[in-house]
């Protein structure tokens, strides 16, 4: 609707993650040089986690785009509650390989084969597991034995663990020591400064190009930083709902009053779906330009601890969102790799298909 009215070629603001958009922050770019340096050393685990929204899909998609299938056997899977017999299976499939076999041992053996014979070419394999927190202890403790798959005495299984905050909490357990020593690299990705944020708004409007209209007074940027609390998904949001407002309005020039109306029309949106909801269990308290505890109070619960002032109701939709488009995506890649019969070899294929 607004993109011809601001004579932009896109929507600058998408929720869906996309590579061409990818702003490398300094806590990006780090995330990004964590999971080059594991692709380097080819062995162990390499942790990557961050809130809801804080960019993990996209710094996945980004690092897939950039592989060379020529010489990285890459799989990309969404976990979820699985037992260990089921992570080994989705593993398998995620890699092309028929699930038919009956027994764990032929499906151990038929991995390793494929890794013995990927690595005989001179190619490397990657597993990405996403939404890691899903994991089950068993399900960690299967990738691991995973990670002993050697010739030669080189490793032929390289890991990218990426999940929520609640994962590290996970490998904190004392049943997790064997796995944390395999762990060769680990990283958080917290909230971009507000200059980064500023910069992360004109790289996106940039991308579809933008000419100053609208513009942004350096009040306005502070503002969107506030609401959000430098986390992009959320700056997006603001950000999209701000151009469709000023569409509507006519507006040429956007003002920290226009951003406090549309966050304030968010909060709105956030607390009738937190009150139709009626579960509290997940809250994270709207986002808001007021004082945290008036507005958790407001819809009758407090933040959990160590949360942002976001919205249960915001926070949930896009957990639904971004689950259900991921397993798609992982179901359809599993899906397509696999062999129509038994009596075909399976086809080793560079990349499975991307998430988000």
């Amino acid at each position: 609707m607004y993109e011809s009215y601001y004579a932009l070629s896109g929507k600058p603001f998408q929720l869906n993650p996309d590579p061409a958009f990818f702003f490398g922050s300094s806590v990006h770019k780090r995330a990004q040089a964590y999971l080059e340096y594991g692709l380097h050393q080819s062995e162990g685990f390499i942790v990557i986690t961050g809130e809801v929204g804080a960019g993990k899909t996209m710094l996945v998609r980004t690092l897939l785009n950039k592989l060379d299938t020529k010489k990285v056997v890459a799989a990309h899977i969404v976990s979820t509650q699985l037992d260990a017999q089921d992570m080994l299976r989705i593993v398998v499939a995620a890699f092309g390989l028929p699930i038919k076999a009956p027994t764990k041992s032929e499906l151990l053996l038929s991995l390793e084969m494929f890794m013995v014979s990927a690595a005989s070419e001179g190619k490397r394999i990657l597993l990405i597991v996403d939404e890691a927190q899903n994991l089950t202890p068993r399900a960690i403790e299967e990738l691991r034995m995973l990670s002993n798959f050697q010739l030669g005495g080189r490793a032929l299984l390289q890991s990218f663990l990426i999940g929520q905050p609640e994962f590290r909490e996970t490998m904190q357990s004392p049943d997790m020591q064997q796995f944390c020593q395999r762990i060769i690299a680990s990283y958080h990705i917290g909230p971009m400064n507000d200059a980064e944020t500023r910069a992360y708004i004109e790289h996106r409007l940039h991308h579809v190009g933008w000419k100053d209209k609208p513009r942004f007074s350096p009040a306005a940027f502070q503002a969107i930083y506030e609401s959000s609390g430098g986390v992009p998904r959320r700056i997006n949001t603001v950000c999209d709902r701000l151009l469709l407002a000023g569409f509507l309005a006519a507006k040429s020039v956007f003002t920290p009053g226009d951003v406090k109306e549309v966050v304030s029309e968010i909060n709105a949106e956030i607390k009738g779906g937190v009150l139709a909801s009626g579960d509290p269990s997940d809250r994270d308290g709207p986002i808001t330009l007021s004082p945290v505890s008036a507005i958790a109070k407001e819809v009758g619960a407090l933040p959990r601890p160590g949360a942002s002032n976001w919205g249960a109701f915001g926070v949930q939709a896009a957990k639904l969102e971004e689950r259900v488009a991921a397993l798609e995506q992982s179901v359809a890649s599993i899906l397509q790799r696999m062999p129509k019969d038994d009596s075909q070899q399976p086809m080793v294929i560079g990349k499975v298909d991307k998430r988000s």
